[in-house]
């Protein structure tokens, strides 16, 4: 999935428009709910709108919109699947209809349905876009999908950057989908990149095939247009509010390369308090696990390792964990992003090592408020945070909350913390695998010294052995 380089000028918005208005083969058509017809007036303002433009439509009432697509999923209508409702009636209708003139047009349908922010500026600015298309004359279509956040504070703003948006994705489709980094990044073209965000993308079909949707999301993240990503515990691509929305959730932040006994027995151990604490039933559907990956793991001496990222979403889906890969370096950052979702409760696990380095007030130099305002915005109602054991070597002594070194000027803040239960002990732990990090299970996998597998669990230390990983080299 590597990208070649590409030297190339970059066209706006109206240019790309009449580049494929005036390509007599592309043909089709335009159905968007929501923001208006933006993308559909870019095509018919450029100029030989004729050529490209079957018809448009926007159904903006649920009754006309329901008679065109069906019933909406659950009564929802800004979701993937209506979305998906559009594409299918949209692209079999121009298909049928205009069977006479498919030997030689690449039919392709465009969908948005899409909510702006309304007049009090109170809602959330999001929606889907999709373009489903034929790369050839009669050949099998080919579909892309994204989920995009609308940031700016105008509805009318908001109209143009969707409408910006549509052009470059319609042009990628077809004029950028040999280099999926390379689609990605086409996709802000003309549009700077914080008046909006794509959290999610898709993209399969004969011709897409050899695209692989997870290093797609990882891109996303790497490119900064979006600050995470999230996959769910078979390893597939989902859009962050479909899996957090509403839910209580535990999260543990680590490189997991590979995850130890002690990674693994903190994701154990922490659930069970979780489960104590929040009241959590089996079967309960609210509740999710997140193996988090920040993308400094995933980035070394600059170069991005996509193979060694696979492996370890592969590891972890293979153990039933949903992973997340984010670009956030603090923890009070990666809580105001979980907020978003308006989740009920929040757990944040953390070994005690990781625990003592957040206490430090260096990594707070740049707020105004120090290591005041950071806990302030960590620390809301829903948020504690879950302290898992911590020992250097099996000489040294187990650290726990009440062993963590505070400085003195923290020393009543910190008191706080913990006498209100915002900071909590994991009180069950196996003492004997609290020294095995992940960095001494890699030293021992690339010297050879096979004691590396008492130190991961089975599962992990077979998975490894199988696909010769992280440097590992089979005896002869």
């Amino acid at each position: 999935m590597s990208d070649a380089p590409i030297e190339k000028e970059v066209w706006d918005s109206s240019r790309k428009a009449l580049f494929i208005n005036l390509d007599n083969s592309i043909y089709g058509s335009f159905a968007e709910i929501g923001g208006g017809q933006e993308v559909a007036r870019w095509f018919f303002q450029s100029g030989g709108a004729s050529g490209t433009v079957a018809r448009t439509v926007s159904a903006y009432d649920m009754k006309f919109s329901d008679y065109l697509y069906g019933k909406s999923p659950a009564g929802r209508y800004v979701c993937e699947e209506r979305l998906v409702q559009m594409l299918d009636k949209e692209y079999s209708s121009l298909t049928e209809l205009l069977k006479d003139r498919g030997g030689n047009t690449r039919f392709f349908a465009f969908a948005n349905t899409v909510a702006t922010l309304n007049y009090r500026k109170d809602n959330e600015a999001h929606g889907w876009l999709g373009v489903r298309f034929q790369l050839r004359p009669g050949s099998a279509h080919n579909e892309v999908i994204i989920h995009v956040r609308l940031l700016e504070n105008d509805g009318v703003q908001q109209q143009h950057t969707l409408g910006v948006l549509g052009v470059n994705l319609i042009y990628a489709c077809y004029y950028n989908y040999q280099y999926p980094n390379s689609f990605l990044q086409s996709l802000l073209e003309d549009i700077s990149s914080d008046r909006v965000e794509i959290d999610m993308i898709s993209m399969r079909g004969p011709e897409l095939e050899y695209v692989d949707n997870r290093l797609l999301a990882v891109q996303l993240v790497k490119n900064g247009m979006t600050p995470a990503a999230m996959f769910d515990r078979h390893g597939q691509v989902q859009q962050p509010a479909d899996m957090l929305y509403k839910k209580n959730i535990m999260v543990l932040r680590g490189s997991f390369r590979p995850i130890t006994h002690a990674g693994f027995d903190m994701l154990k151990n922490g659930f069970a308090l979780f489960k104590e604490e929040v009241g959590y039933q089996k079967g309960d559907n609210n509740t999710e696990v997140i193996c988090e990956i920040t993308l400094n793991n995933l980035i070394e001496k600059g170069n991005f390792d996509e193979r060694d990222f696979l492996d370890r979403v592969d590891i972890l889906s293979g153990m039933g964990q949903n992973v997340m890969v984010s670009n956030f370096r603090e923890f009070y950052k990666l809580a105001g992003w979980f907020q978003r979702f308006r989740l009920f409760n929040i757990r944040m696990v953390m070994g005690a090592l990781t625990f003592h380095k957040v206490l430090d007030e260096r990594y707070y130099r740049e707020l105004k408020g120090g290591i005041l305002e950071a806990f302030g915005r960590l620390f809301t109602d829903n948020l504690r945070v879950y302290v898992y054991p911590g020992q250097q070597s099996p000489e040294s002594a187990v650290l726990t909350l009440s062993d963590i070194p505070v400085n003195e000027n923290i020393r009543h803040l910190y008191r706080h913390l913990t006498e209100n239960q915002y900071i909590m002990d994991i009180p069950e732990y196996r003492k004997e695998v609290l020294p095995w990090f992940s960095h001494i299970v890699l030293h021992k996998i690339k010297n050879n010294d096979p004691s590396w597998e008492e130190m991961v669990p089975r599962y992990v230390s077979a998975f490894i052995k199988s696909k010769c990983l992280f440097g590992y080299e089979p005896s002869k």
